[in-house]
C-alpha cells in the first residue's frame, strides 16, 4: 500500500492513503487489519479523507513495514466485520444531518422570501395532513400539536416561525432514528451467533469439526443445551426447541424428523441430527434484526409513560393556548404557548437515553436486549448468584481421579471425558481437558449420551451403562453402591473440592476431585452492589452444604442455599417477587435457566451454556464479575438522566411559556428557544452515562 506520512509524533502516526477514493469496504478492512496487530494500541480511518491515525508502540520502523505489506486484496477479513461495522451507516445519517442543516440556513441566506415562504407552505402541507389524520381518529396527539403551531404560522404569514419548526422537528427525527438504528445493530451483532465448533455425524460416529467446515447436505447433531447452528431438516432424534430468539415466544416446540429448525434457536429437551439446508448467510438467524425493531423489548416502562404522557399533556396544551387568547386578546401571546409544548422533548429525549444507555452497555462487553431490563437492574434490591462458573473462575481443574474398582485411573478419566465432552458445563470442559492433558486420547465408544439436567449423564459402553455426574444422581437416583473394601477410601475423600462420581454397571468406579477456584473480584464485587442499592445478595448451588458454606463465607453473601435443583432455583425467585422484591439472576448453566427466565432480569455469563445466554435478558462477559456493578451503576445513571430531563424539560417549557404570556418574548423566539432545548437535551441524552 502506497501512502504520505502527514503528521507524526512519537507513538502517534497520521498518514493519507494514496488513492483516490477509500470505500467503506476499504476503511473498515484497513481498520481491522491494524487493530489486531500486537504493536497498534488505537486506530481511526476516515474513509472520507482516505486518512488514517494510528497510535503505536514500540519503534516507527516495523509499522512502515506493516503499512508499505498491507494490501486490501490479502487481508482476510471476515464477513461480519464489513457487513456489521455501523460505518456506513453513521456516514448516511451525519450527511442527512448536514443536508438538512445546509438547506435550511442555505435557503434563508440565497433564497428570495416569496419563493423560500411558498416552499414553507408546501413542506407544512405534510405536518397539517398528519394532525387532521389525528383529528380523524378522534386522538388528541403530539402529530395535532405540531400541524397547529405550523399551521397557525402560516396563516399568520409567519413563514420563518414554521419553518424554524419544522427544521427542528426533521433534525429530531433523524436523531432519533440514527440513534435508534445503531442500537438496534450493536444489539443484533452482540446476539449473533460465534459458534465455532460443531458435531459432524460421519457414519455413527459425532466428530468435533469447525463450523467453517461445514456444507449444506451435512447432518450435525445438536446436543441438549445447545444452539442450533444452521437452518436445516431434523433427519434424527427428537427434542423440544426454544424459538424465541426469532419469534418471541419462549414455550419451547417439539421437533421431530422431516420438521425445520433454524439457527439461532436452543435445543432445550432431547438430542437432534440436523440435516444442513444453509450455513452462514442465508439463515433465519438475521430476521432477528426486525424482530428487536418490532419488539416491545426495546420500550422501558419510563419510554412508554413518557410517550403517554406526551399525548396526554396536548390537550392541555391546546387549552393553555385558547385561555391565553381569551384571557389577552392576543394571538402573538396565545401562540407563544402554542409554540412551547412538553411533548416533543419528552418523546424525544427518553427513548434516546434509554437506547444510548444499551449502546453505552455494549461498549463495556454488557449485552442488554431491552431498555425494560436496564430499568430492572436500576430498580433491583435482591441479587441471586450460581456458585459454579458464576462465583467461581468458571476455569475448574481436575486435582486427583481416585478408583474404586477395576478399572485404571487413566481409564476411569478417559470415560468420564468421552461422555463429558458432549455437554456445555464449566467442570465438563475441566475433565475433558484433563484427558488431553494426560494425551488421552478416544474414539466415540459409547453409545447415545443422556443427560439430566443437574443430575448428570448416562449412557453404555460395550453394553455397560455407564453414569457420571452428582452425589444424589448416582447413589439416590440410580442406586449405585460402593464395594466394602472402598469405603474408608470413599470417606476420606478431601472435602476442599467438588466431586464428580463415575459408576459403571451400578458399582462406583472413581471420583473425579475439581478444585474450582473463587474469582479474587468476588467479595469487592459483593460489597460494591450494596454501595450501589442492593439489599439482599443470596448464593445458590447444586454442591454441598460443606462447599458452599465455605464460598459463601468468603464471598460475603446474606443467604446460601445448597444441593439445590433448578426449580428450587426458580421457586426462590418467585417467592422473593411474590414478596414484593426486585429480583436479579445471575447464573451460566442449563440449570439456570428456568431461574433466569423468573427473574426481573436474568443475567448469564458469556462463555456458560448458550440456552442460558439465550434466555438471559443481559448477558455479561467472563473475565470479571465487576462489570455487574458497571452494569448497576449505568442502570442508576440512565435513571438518574431520565429524572433530570423530566425536570429540565417540565422547568424549562414552564418558563418560556410564563416569558411568551407575559409579553416577554415573541412566539419566533419562543419556538426557536423551546426547540432548541429540546435538542439540547436530546444531544445530552445521547452522551455516555459513566465517567471514562
Amino acid at each position: 500500500m502506497k501512502f504520505i506520512i502527514k503528521h507524526e509524533i512519537r507513538g502517534r502516526l497520521r498518514i493519507h492513503v494514496a488513492q483516490a477514493r477509500m470505500t467503506y469496504a476499504e476503511a473498515d478492512t484497513l481498520s481491522w487489519y491494524l487493530e489486531k496487530q500486537e504493536n497498534i494500541t488505537d486506530v481511526k480511518v476516515y474513509e472520507r479523507t482516505a486518512d488514517a491515525v494510528i497510535c503505536y508502540t514500540g519503534g516507527r520502523e516495523p509499522l512502515l513495514l506493516m503499512l508499505k505489506e498491507f494490501s486490501y486484496e490479502k487481508a482476510d477479513v471476515p464477513e461480519n466485520v464489513l457487513s456489521d461495522s455501523g460505518r456506513e451507516l453513521n456516514a448516511v445519517y451525519k450527511e442527512k444531518l448536514i443536508t438538512k442543516a445546509l438547506l435550511h440556513y442555505g435557503c434563508r441566506l440565497f433564497v428570495p422570501y416569496p419563493v423560500r415562504a411558498a416552499l414553507t407552505f408546501i413542506r407544512s402541507l405534510k405536518y397539517i395532513r398528519e394532525g387532521i389524520a389525528c383529528i380523524r381518529r378522534r386522538k388528541i396527539e403530539v402529530p395535532l400539536l405540531d400541524a397547529t403551531a405550523i399551521g397557525v404560522s402560516v396563516l399568520r404569514g409567519d413563514f420563518d416561525t414554521a419553518g424554524s419548526v419544522m427544521f427542528l422537528l426533521g433534525v429530531g427525527e433523524i436523531l432519533e432514528e440514527w440513534t435508534h438504528k445503531k442500537s438496534v445493530g450493536d444489539l443484533a451483532r452482540s446476539m449473533s451467533l460465534n459458534i465455532k465448533k460443531v458435531w459432524l455425524k460421519r457414519e455413527d460416529q459425532e466428530v468435533l469439526v469447525n463450523a467453517s467446515k461445514i456444507s449444506a447436505g451435512d447432518v450435525v447433531v445438536v446436543h441438549m443445551g445447545n444452539v442450533i447452528p444452521f437452518d436445516g431438516e431434523v433427519s434424527g432424534g427428537e427434542g423440544m426447541v426454544n424459538q424465541s430468539s426469532l419469534t418471541g415466544e419462549s414455550m419451547p416446540v417439539r421437533r421431530v424428523p422431516g420438521q425445520s429448525v433454524y439457527a439461532g434457536t436452543v435445543v432445550e429437551e432431547g438430542e437432534l441430527e440436523i440435516l444442513v439446508r444453509a450455513v452462514s448467510g442465508s439463515t433465519r438467524f438475521e430476521k432477528i434484526v426486525t424482530m428487536i425493531e418490532d419488539s416491545e423489548k426495546l420500550k422501558s416502562s419510563v419510554e412508554s409513560k413518557a410517550e403517554h404522557l406526551a399525548d396526554r399533556l396536548v390537550p392541555y396544551t391546546l387549552i393553555g393556548t385558547g385561555a391565553a387568547w381569551l384571557l389577552t386578546r392576543s394571538v402573538t401571546k396565545a401562540l407563544s404557548v402554542l409554540m412551547v409544548d412538553f411533548s416533543c422533548a419528552l418523546k424525544l429525549a427518553m427513548p434516546l437515553t434509554v437506547l444510548s444507555a444499551i449502546r453505552e452497555a455494549g461498549t463495556s462487553g454488557i449485552t442488554v436486549k431491552g431498555g425494560k431490563f436496564l430499568e430492572a437492574v436500576a430498580e433491583a434490591d435482591t441479587v441471586v448468584f450460581d456458585k459454579t462458573g458464576t462465583l467461581t473462575k468458571a476455569k475448574p481443574t481436575v486435582k486427583e481421579v481416585v478408583v474404586f474398582g477395576d478399572y485404571p485411573e487413566d481409564e476411569a478419566l478417559r470415560i468420564a471425558a468421552c461422555l463429558e465432552e458432549h455437554f456445555p458445563h464449566s467442570m465438563a470442559k475441566a475433565v475433558v481437558d484433563a484427558a488431553k492433558k494426560r494425551k488421552l486420547y478416544h474414539e466415540e465408544m459409547h453409545s447415545k449420551v443422556e443427560y439430566i439436567v443437574a443430575h448428570g449423564i448416562s449412557s453404555y459402553i460395550e453394553e455397560k451403562k455407564v453414569i457420571i455426574g452428582s452425589s444424589h444422581f448416582v447413589f439416590e437416583d440410580e442406586g449405585c453402591t460402593i464395594r466394602p473394601e472402598y469405603q474408608r477410601r470413599f470417606d476420606d475423600l478431601p472435602t476442599e473440592y467438588s466431586h464428580l462420581y463415575l459408576a459403571i454397571e451400578n458399582e462406583l468406579t472413581a471420583v473425579i476431585c475439581i478444585e474450582d477456584p473463587l474469582r479474587e473480584e468476588a467479595r469487592d464485587m459483593v460489597k460494591a452492589l450494596k454501595k450501589e442499592g442492593i439489599s439482599k445478595v443470596v448464593m445458590m448451588t447444586g454442591d454441598s452444604a460443606r462447599t458452599a458454606a465455605s464460598i459463601a463465607r468468603r464471598v460475603g453473601v446474606d443467604e446460601y442455599y445448597a444441593e439445590v435443583l433448578p426449580e428450587d432455583k426458580a421457586g426462590f425467585v418467585e417467592r422473593e417477587k411474590a414478596a414484593g422484591r426486585r429480583v436479579v439472576m445471575i447464573g451460566d448453566g442449563i440449570n439456570d435457566s428456568p431461574a433466569l427466565s423468573a427473574a426481573d432480569a436474568g443475567i448469564a455469563i458469556s462463555d456458560g451454556a448458550e440456552i442460558a445466554r439465550e434466555i438471559a435478558d443481559i448477558t455479561i462477559a467472563a473475565d470479571d464479575l465487576r462489570e455487574l456493578v458497571t452494569l448497576k451503576r449505568l442502570a442508576n445513571g440512565m435513571m438518574k438522566r431520565i429524572r433530570r430531563n423530566y425536570r429540565g424539560i417540565v422547568g424549562i417549557n414552564s418558563g418560556l411559556i410564563l416569558l411568551g404570556v407575559a409579553g416577554l418574548i415573541q412566539p419566533t423566539t419562543s419556538a426557536l428557544l423551546h426547540n432548541t432545548s429540546t435538542l439540547v437535551i436530546s444531544l445530552r441524552s445521547m452522551r455516555d452515562i459513566l465517567p471514562e
